[in-house]
């Protein structure tokens, strides 16, 4: 930020109220322009800034369009800031009309948009007085122009708002509502989008208009656009609860990243089917070649293959093989044989999956030069047991740069609270130190749906007869084959399941361990049938689960099962089907 422009961000903080949203240097629409300032009110409507450091004394000439500014360097010529904030107000504008939703439909301002819409400019050094001296008024209208001592540390709160309000043609007589903003955002902000890729810059404004706007928008709330923009430098741990769109900040982050560093980035993750999305959302994004997306463990194996450090004897048993592997790694980095500080920015989803020496590993790998690091974790799906451990112990410095979401967006208010309920042994709400691992319980959105009911049945095939008749019905209401998914704890029920559905005429993918076939495709037309295992990270509308049965107290192993059932219950959106005999 310049001088002027950060004096001016703090007094928007210090003199407006709560409900205003300010956005600095954000991109538009897909068009590459950045606004400096956008400001937007419920109940005034949407202002786009631009503001100049400019001094009065070295201002030799302004018209319509250009100024010629005395420089160290000799006269520069400049765009008139006045013509450059109308030009993004105007692409604003022209993207925001295109929605019905967002246009008045009867009364005195029939056709225009729900919120009146206006620009302006920040004189930061140059007073009032020296612009009615300087006849400025003739270039830059008066009201649409905030001068230096009217953004002052001592103006009257009151008096500094309503000098935006000024700027504004006319007053709306209701204020936006909460759906109409998040369809507001969607449009100015194409990259907080959920389930369709931004818009890169290459995109023209006009072919985005010609794209269809979808009756129901999917978009970031204010919490997650908030900590998405603003991760920053440094290390950064994000605590969040099942559904609360980690993996999408983490997308999001990608992209950030990508346009600022010239390095490859590492994204790695636990689970084949969540690798294999990100790497979906990514390609779609454009950034498959600097972005580097694997498990861990074929990260370690491509690291011990590309550098000759050996890789583990064939035959091994698959968890023996794999502990090899990292230690393999790990020796081989201390050895210096695979060098540190490959990656300019590390992404780990799926953190509590991770072992304490894997992270040990993997924070090596960032350039100090960026120290980008992003781990997200959510302890209460951590289905594989770990030992306790703090961040810093393992080279994360993430102290003050922890964030916690709590909001559950995936699921309906009623699947959260039925899964909550079936392992709430071993989800009872744990606090810890700013450097530890909270346990932290999901709290709903409020998004209503069918409660789910657990169906007996005299056996498992007639369970599995059930499931695909549910399966074929929800297809012909609409429902698409990809929308639906069959989770299975053991390899016996997914055979038998997989049986079931192929005797009934089903499209089925059949996913993970023992399948034969671990590509995870979420666009095929085909109902995916998962282990519990790895459905994890992923979410579907139609969730069904055969053959379900809480966990004996009495097995070692209760409190894992529980955790696991909870992971597998809560992929599901808006529908979930459980069947037992």
């Amino acid at each position: 930020m310049q001088a002027g422009e950060k004096r001016f961000a703090r007094r928007l903080e210090e003199k407006l109220e709560d409900d205003y949203l300010l956005w600095y240097d954000v991109p538009i629409g897909g068009t590459g322009h950045h606004p400096d300032f956008l400001i937007l009110h419920p109940r005034r409507g949407l202002l786009v800034l631009e503001v100049k450091d400019w001094k009065y004394d070295t201002l030799r000439s302004l018209d319509k369009t250009h100024a010629v500014l005395l420089t160290e360097t000799g006269l520069k010529d400049v765009a008139n800031p006045f013509e450059q904030s109308r030009t993004y107000a105007q692409e604003i504008a022209t993207l925001l009309q295109r929605d019905p939703m967002l246009v008045c439909p009867g009364g005195p301002y029939r056709g225009r948009l729900v919120l009146p819409w206006s620009h302006g400019v920040v004189l930061s050094n140059i007073t009032r007085k020296q612009f009615d001296a300087g006849g400025l008024e003739a270039v830059l209208p008066r009201h649409r122009v905030i001068c230096r001592d009217e953004m002052a540390e001592d103006v009257d709160p009151e008096q500094f708002q309503k000098r935006l309000w000024e700027m504004f043609p006319w007053v709306p007589t209701q204020p936006v509502s909460l759906p109409q903003l998040d369809r507001i955002r969607w449009h100015i902000f194409p990259e907080l989008r959920i389930g369709s890729a931004p818009l890169s810059r290459s995109v023209p404004v006009q072919a985005e208009l010609e794209l269809s706007i979808p009756d129901l928008i999917r978009i970031m709330d204010l919490q997650q656009e908030q900590l998405a923009r603003s991760l920053g430098e440094g290390h950064r741990v994000i605590h969040g609860v099942a559904g609360s769109g980690k993996t999408m900040i983490l997308g999001y982050r990608c992209l950030q990243l990508a346009r600022m560093l010239h390095r490859p980035i590492l994204v790695l993750c636990f689970g084949k089917p969540l690798y294999g999305w990100l790497e979906q959302m990514l390609r779609a994004r454009g950034l498959s070649q600097q972005v580097v997306i694997q498990t861990f463990h074929s990260w370690c194996h491509a690291q011990l293959r590309h550098y000759h450090a050996g890789l583990p004897p064939q035959g091994l048993p698959p968890g023996e093989y794999a502990e090899q592997l990292v230690q393999r790694v790990i020796a081989a980095v201390d050895r210096g044989l695979i060098p540190r500080e490959q990656y300019g920015a590390v992404l780990i989803d799926e953190g509590h999956d991770f072992q304490p020496e894997w992270f040990k590993l993997v924070s090596q790998m960032v350039d100090p030069a960026t120290n980008a690091l992003l781990l997200l974790y959510d302890d209460a799906q951590a289905i594989y047991p770990h030992k306790k451990f703090s961040f810093r112990s393992v080279g994360i410095q993430a102290q003050g740069r922890t964030t916690i979401l709590r909001l559950n967006y995936r699921n309906t208010a009623d699947i959260l609270q039925f899964a909550a309920a079936f392992a709430q042994e071993v989800l009872t709400p744990s606090d810890a130190d700013e450097d530890g691992v909270p346990l932290v319980l999901p709290q709903s959105a409020g998004r209503r749906g069918p409660a789910p009911q657990i169906i007996s049945l005299p056996s498992l095939q007639e369970e599995l007869r059930y499931i695909a008749g549910r399966f074929q019905q929800l297809h012909a209401e609409g429902r698409g084959w990809n929308e639906m998914a069959l989770l299975y704890r053991s390899s016996d029920i997914g055979r038998l399941a997989v049986h079931h559905l192929n005797q009934m005429g089903i499209p089925l993918q059949w996913v993970g361990k023992g399948s034969g076939q671990s590509a995870f495709s979420s666009s095929e037309a085909t109902v995916k049938v998962l282990t519990f295992h790895s459905s994890k990270g992923l979410e579907f509308p139609v969730v069904a689960i055969p053959r379900l049965k809480r966990p004996s107290p009495e097995r070692p192993d209760a409190k894992e099962e529980a955790r696991l059932l909870y992971v597998a219950m809560t992929r599901a959106m808006d529908q979930l089907v459980l069947t037992a005999s």
